[in-house]
């Protein structure tokens, strides 16, 4: 890491007055698992926090942070570093925030060591020697895979852990000790800030290996009243040539799991990771009211994306409250049924230009489109039937992404502005919305730009079509491509 050569400097003038110097917490965890990671966590031994200052004084302006009464934490300017002193954490209510935490310079590295939550976050790494230091066992627990808490009294003190632990179960694909899982059971969780519950949520989708874990964990500790939404999908049956994994939650963790792994080709800004994947998890939520029986004996949904809107904005207003993830996860879920019947029916290229000129983000649509036709539990499917499900989602994202082009190379061929209306003659008003809106629909339908405004007229109704009637037969159309900003009311 580009710090560890500061890391170095400062703990060789720690050293120098008799104190010590150890990388903590997860960075030392994702460093013996060789994942990058820029947070670094240093944690000083054995110094008063004075002497502290002045050698960190030394390599630039720091800041520090109160823990409890004391400055407990310390940075400095232009470097991502934290550095602490050891503390202790004592409960004082039952609420995330109700601790009494106390500096102490000259704890002992197995006490500072306890306070953490989970045996691989408890690691320390001296800094001059490279030493690990492992009193709980956490070297073993990465080894094996395992999530597992420190102790008892400790653990249960902070609510939040619940979601911590599944969050990094998700993360690392690990699995969360028994032992950890019953003491979950009995937390309350639902004190916690939605702050919180969303930042765990967040690492969870977006940095997960396995995102279906987290919430596959918490159904196990029986802690699901944060996710409702998600849960209730349990049980909600599918047709089973379509959804042969299983009910409509095990297709939405299959999901999700298919579209974390997008990311690096597929979702071209990090800003639209987590509403991205919010979409994946809220895309079906409407089946859980809309599921039946039909006349032919089929399990159906119908018009299932219109009804999970509101239960997806329930669930984003209660964890995110977050107007621009909404509007995003809105749009996804409305159109996602018609990427596969655009694909099933063949639909012609003005219909897919249609769709794709109503969605905020086409090339997301198409990958969340993927992740539904691929997303099917592969360990519940013999390999004829994952051959035909990979083929088809496979065939399905060549024809979306086809037409994708088709569509854009549509959009920059020339058609009716703003400022072809003036030319006309035609006065600046309302009208000119709904002409501009009429004109556009049917520029992506292929129409020519010649023939554009003689189809609208025929749409409009008495004065106004007769105006734009006479004004066409009195003017040629010019060939422009100028883009006028009345066109943004397309």
């Amino acid at each position: 890491m580009k710090y560890d050569n500061l890391a170095i400097k400062i703990a060789v003038e720690v050293n120098k007055v008799g104190g010590s110097s150890f990388y903590v917490g997860g960075y030392v965890r994702d460093d013996i698992l060789g994942i990058p990671n820029k947070d670094i966590d240093i944690e000083i031994h054995n110094i008063e926090p004075n002497v502290l200052e002045n050698i960190l004084k030394q390599f630039g302006n720091i800041e520090k942070r109160t823990v409890g009464n004391n400055f407990g934490i310390y940075n400095i300017n232009r470097f991502n570093l934290d550095i602490s002193l050891p503390r202790k954490e004592m409960a004082i209510g039952k609420g995330h925030k109700d601790f009494d935490i106390i500096v102490d310079p000259y704890l002992s590295l197995k006490e500072s060591a306890k306070r953490r939550d989970f045996t691989t976050n408890a690691l320390m790494k001296n800094i001059l020697t490279g030493e690990i230091i492992d009193y709980y066992g956490g070297l073993d627990d990465l080894k094996k895979g395992i999530i597992r808490h420190i102790d008892d009294n400790t653990f249960a003190e902070d609510p939040l852990r619940v979601l911590r632990a599944c969050q990094f179960a998700a993360r690392f694909d690990f699995d969360i000790a028994t032992e950890t899982i019953e003491l979950c059971k009995n937390m309350d969780i639902s004190t916690l800030p939605k702050e919180r519950v969303a930042g765990e949520l967040t690492k969870a989708l977006i940095k997960g290996n396995k995102p279906s874990i987290f919430f596959n964990s918490l159904y196990e500790m029986k802690q699901t009243e944060w996710f409702k939404e998600v849960f209730d999908l349990k049980d909600v049956k599918q047709d089973t040539v379509y959804h042969p994994e299983g009910d409509v939650y095990e297709h939405t963790m299959s999901v999700i799991d298919e579209a974390s792994t997008l990311f690096p080709t597929g979702i071209d800004n990090p800003d639209r990771y987590l509403p991205f994947m919010l979409s994946a998890l809220c895309h079906d939520f409407g089946k859980l009211n809309t599921t039946k029986i039909n006349n032919k004996g089929r399990i159906c949904a119908i018009n299932h994306e219109k009804t999970g809107i509101p239960l997806a904005n329930d669930f984003l207003d209660r964890i995110y409250n977050n107007k621009g993830f909404t509007r995003y996860v809105d749009n996804m879920i409305e159109f996602h049924m018609k990427a596969h019947s655009c694909f099933n029916n063949k639909a012609k290229i003005k219909s897919t230009n249609l769709l794709f000129d109503k969605l905020l983000y086409p090339t997301d649509f198409i990958h969340l489109a993927y992740a539904d036709s691929i997303g099917h539990n592969i360990q519940k499917l013999d390999n004829k039937q994952f051959n035909m499900f990979l083929g088809k989602a496979m065939r399905e994202n060549e024809f979306l992404i086809n037409r994708y082009f088709n569509y854009k190379d549509r959009k920059s061929q020339p058609h009716i502005t703003a400022n072809n209306l003036i030319e006309l003659g035609l006065k600046p008003s309302p009208l000119y919305k709904e002409i501009l809106n009429k004109s556009w629909n049917l520029h992506l339908k292929g129409v020519n730009k010649e023939n554009v405004l003689k189809q609208v007229a025929d749409t409009l109704n008495g004065q106004d079509k007769r105006v734009l009637l006479d004004l066409i037969n009195q003017k040629e159309l010019l060939e422009s491509n100028e883009i006028n900003d009345l066109e943004i009311l397309l």
